[in-house]
């Protein structure tokens, strides 16, 4: 906490009532811009490919401006009729946002082609100038800053079900208790994730919260279990990303795929030894040459006597060394021109390495499977892998799916993804829970000529802008958690992923930037927190692949089918 801090000013009454019309208003204007662009990248009522390239900037700023919308208006509406900080940071957040979004908007609607002079009489209304000028100003925010370190930076809270707050508050136990202790020396020192961690993990269930309960998990059968999910990834994340908070991804993804698309024979063998941890998961999907470009890629699988043999390359594989269990996407159909449809979903056994670096000869007249692990700045424990496949040989049994599984690899795996994302969001939540509290502790502490920092105006309207970033990241992470466990929302799962994360960098930059010169210092949980966050807009999805390929072209064909195009 804060110590022997002035009392500021009270901030001013919310100013909610006038901040959601003017929202309400941009989210007009962002639709009319989605009808034109929607029209210009048709053909024949549909998307068209080479349009689409041509208008890829225009649409990576709708997705940007619809996530940037969507997540002051949920923040609004979840603080709407309360008083107090949240309902004072969802102003704060809606004030930085909009203006943000509507110079967004003036690109778009320059792009398209269309008269921009509703948009700029928003940005000019007296709405908006008052608001800007009251609740968005620098003491107005001094003062909010003020209420956010009096509280130690722990903000926005969340309602939840009784099942998913148990396990919150267990997980946040354990966080504290076992991963803190070890969290910096894993991150320093480059060691793997070590089995003081692993098992009573293991033995809290946490492999297996994707896993239906018929299947040897813990998630009720019909359920996605999104919101437990969403409280455990971020209790684990707060405490450390790579040691701790990454470790569910792996098997939900697999799971969800072998749900979507696994014969019952797979299903029944691989689920509940998964959901035990034993083995543990990794995921091959990316290569060298294709990134997030799934439809692309090339590592080859070629049918021969009871099985296929795997030749080719894989990188990126996160904790490939310690799996005994990957999830292999690989090409069986060769045709050229077959994209997507060409691919399918393989299992591969190996055994578990604890090093940086490995080789498997499979016996008698099997192939090699060799890794080493990529030199990262951040997110270290886990490791990310380069993987060589020579000759590899995958049993008929090991094509998820069987044979009526070839080629549907890429919907399995996008099915498997969809709880990657969502997860992934709630990881970046706890980076920045961890990154708040660090800098409201450190600016409470440092003395800067002879007064805390945290009593300083510009350190306050930073925490004030800080928790207002989380707390819109937060609600929307949980309310999308809420919409898959309804059977809807994969499109707004990417989108908060891409908001979520890049808010993540933000704001452990400005943990960093608050805490000075030792924030440099690897010593110091700050840096660790930057650096790791570093990745969290690159994996599960690129942000750029997600606005131009998830978010935009959702957006876009939306507009389509609602028939508005202009």
């Amino acid at each position: 906490m804060v110590r022997d801090l002035p009392d500021p000013p009270a901030p001013p009454a919310a100013s909610a009532a006038v901040l959601a019309p003017l929202l309400a208003e941009a989210r007009r204007l962002l639709d009319q811009a989605t009808r034109t662009l929607a029209h210009l990248c048709s053909r024949e009522g549909g998307l068209d490919v080479a349009p689409l390239d041509d208008y890829q900037s225009p649409s990576y700023e709708l997705a940007w401006t619809g996530a940037e919308l969507l997540a002051a208006e949920n923040l609004l509406l979840a603080t709407r009729g309360g008083s107090g900080l949240d309902a004072d940071l969802a102003v704060v957040h809606g004030i930085e946002t909009l203006p943000a979004a509507l110079v967004r908007l003036q690109g778009l609607f320059a792009d398209c082609g269309l008269d921009a002079e509703e948009v700029d009489a928003l940005i000019t209304s007296p709405e908006l100038a008052a608001l800007r000028r009251h609740a968005g100003s620098h003491a107005s925010l001094g003062a909010v800053g003020h209420a956010v370190a009096l509280q130690g930076g722990d903000i926005a809270p969340i309602a939840l079900e009784a099942d998913a707050a148990m396990a919150q508050d267990a997980f946040l136990r354990f966080a504290r208790e076992v991963v803190v202790p070890l969290a910096e020396d894993i991150h320093r020192q480059d060691l793997t994730v070590p089995e003081s961690l692993l098992q009573p993990l293991r033995e809290m269930g946490v492999f297996g919260l994707a896993i239906p309960e018929s299947h040897g998990g813990s998630a009720p059968d019909g359920s996605e279990n999104a919101l437990t999910m969403i409280a455990v990834t971020e209790a684990l994340s707060e405490a450390s990303l790579a040691a701790a908070g990454s470790l569910i991804t792996r098997p939900e993804i697999l799971a969800r795929a072998l749900l979507a698309g696994g014969t019952p024979e797979q299903q029944a063998r691989w689920l509940p030894r998964i959901a035990r941890g034993e083995p543990l998961c990794a995921i091959a999907i990316t290569e060298p040459d294709h990134g997030s470009d799934v439809a692309s890629l090339t590592l080859r699988a070629t049918p021969c006597q009871g099985g296929w043999r795997l030749d080719g390359a894989k990188t990126w594989c996160t904790f490939a060394g310690k799996a005994g269990l990957l999830m292999v996407v690989a090409r069986t159909e060769p045709e050229r021109g077959a994209g997507h449809k060409g691919l399918s979903l393989l299992l591969v056994e190996k055994p578990s390495y604890e090093g940086h670096d490995f080789v498997f000869d499979q016996p008698g007249d099997g192939g090699r499977l060799s890794g080493r692990a990529i030199p990262t700045i951040g997110y270290r424990g886990m490791h990310s892998f380069d993987l060589a496949f020579e000759n590899f040989f995958v049993p008929d049994a090991g094509l998820v799916g069987g044979a009526a599984g070839r080629g549907r690899g890429f919907y399995f795996t996008m099915a498997g993804m969809v709880g990657g994302r969502m997860q992934t969001a709630a990881r970046a939540c706890g980076v920045m829970r961890a990154a708040l509290k660090a800098a409201v502790r450190h600016a409470g502490d440092r003395q800067v000529f002879g007064a805390p920092l945290a009593s300083y105006a510009l350190t306050r309207v930073k925490f004030a802008r800080m928790a207002g970033r989380l707390a819109a990241s937060r609600h929307l992470t949980y309310a999308v958690g809420r919409l898959l466990e309804a059977g809807q929302g994969r499109m707004e799962a990417s989108l908060v992923k891409l908001y979520a994360c890049r808010s993540a960098e933000i704001l452990s930059r400005e943990s960093l930037q608050i805490h000075g010169g030792m924030g440099y210092a690897e010593e110091t949980p700050a840096s660790r927190y930057f650096v790791d966050a570093r990745v969290l807009s690159i994996f599960e999805g690129a942000e750029e692949t997600l606005a131009l390929k998830v978010i935009a072209r959702s957006m876009l064909e939306a507009a389509l089918k609602d028939g508005r195009h202009v």
